[in-house]
């Protein structure tokens, strides 16, 4: 099985999808003839024409809209917005278009477009390149929202978000494109090439929508999380010597609550982990919700690692950023308590 990085998953993702479906289309800022700024698409214009990957004007409400109209029309448009950090300009089409079209039009009309966001920090990018802002997705009605965390993922679930008839959120931290990262960032990076999930097909694969996996087995307590933080969580396991049962989310919504509740059941105490910021952010929601379904089973009160609840600094990158000396702590808290 040949190893790719996940920018390689991605582009194969979107190669596959062209290849299969005429009515797929990429498009966006400097994604044709550029390659994307981060070279996701590279190489798929010459291959496919600059009929169905074309760039487009600075314009993300624009961009947004334009495949509102297309998945309307039949057309199932796969687009990019450079940075998660931009999309602001687009709300109104995400929220009040993209989400609700099948409602408002009684199921004649759907937007099966795929929106795709480089997020995240751990590259220096500052408050306007490095923001996390899945949770503002998670609570809108009628959009999916997905993050995964290695390229074997990437790859099934940005098939699966093509081929599904609903619009998705689809989010990729930037800091694993080239490599997974445990936090340590003074140490040498490591590439996908010498990691498991670094194992990609070639050919056409989904990984369901809705499905969460177990990172790594462990039975003292569970760690919920996503993205780069499934890595950052690891560490924080092996450096503590905790068995943590890691939870990888993979989509935040539709969210598989089933995998969770068992996790939480079997350990008795759980850590939420994400690099967003802390006031409601998406592990207010995953806190609520094992409250709710896990009560009687926890030995200890859930335990929140996150960002803090201000812009994302320049020059204070790895005192914002949950690395795993603060998730151990959480750790060990959980585990006295």
């Amino acid at each position: 099985m040949p190893q790719m990085t996940m920018i390689q998953a991605l582009r194969s993702a979107m190669d596959v999808m062209l290849d299969r479906d005429p009515d797929v289309v990429i498009f966006g800022e400097d994604v044709g003839y550029f390659g994307g700024v981060f070279r996701c698409t590279e190489g798929l214009q010459a291959k496919y024409g600059a009929s169905r990957v074309f760039d487009t004007p600075i314009s993300e409400g624009g961009i947004v809209g334009v495949a509102v109209g297309m998945g309307a029309y039949g057309l199932r448009p796969v687009v990019e917005i450079q940075f998660a950090d931009y999309f602001y300009p687009a709300s109104d089409q995400i929220v009040s278009e993209a989400a609700r079209v099948r409602y408002r039009s009684v199921g004649d009309f759907s937007a099966p477009i795929t929106i795709r966001m480089p997020c995240g920090g751990g590259i220096y990018g500052g408050q306007t390149h490095s923001q996390s802002p899945e949770a503002l997705f998670t609570h809108v009605c009628g959009v999916r929202t997905v993050l995964p965390s290695n390229p074997y993922d990437a790859k099934g679930l940005l098939i699966a978000s093509i081929e599904c008839d609903d619009p998705v959120i689809f989010f990729e931290p930037k800091r694993l494109y080239n490599g997974p990262f445990d936090g340590h960032h003074e140490r040498p990076v490591v590439p996908w090439s010498k990691h498991p999930l670094g194992e990609v097909p070639e050919g056409h694969y989904t990984v369901p929508l809705e499905s969460a996996r177990v990172f790594r087995p462990g039975s003292e307590l569970t760690v919920l999380s996503y993205g780069t933080m499934v890595f950052v969580s690891e560490a924080a396991a092996n450096e503590t010597g905790i068995d943590a049962e890691i939870i990888d989310l993979r989509s935040l919504w539709p969210l598989d609550l089933p995998a969770i509740v068992d996790s939480v059941k079997k350990t008795g105490r759980c850590v939420v982990v994400h690099e967003a910021t802390r006031t409601s952010g998406f592990g207010a929601e995953l806190v609520s919700l094992v409250q709710e379904h896990c009560f009687y089973h926890l030995e200890a009160p859930v335990e929140r690692v996150t960002g803090w609840d201000t812009p994302y600094p320049h020059a204070l990158e790895w005192s914002y950023f949950p690395g795993p000396d603060r998730v151990a702590t959480a750790y060990r808290r959980a585990m006295e308590a």
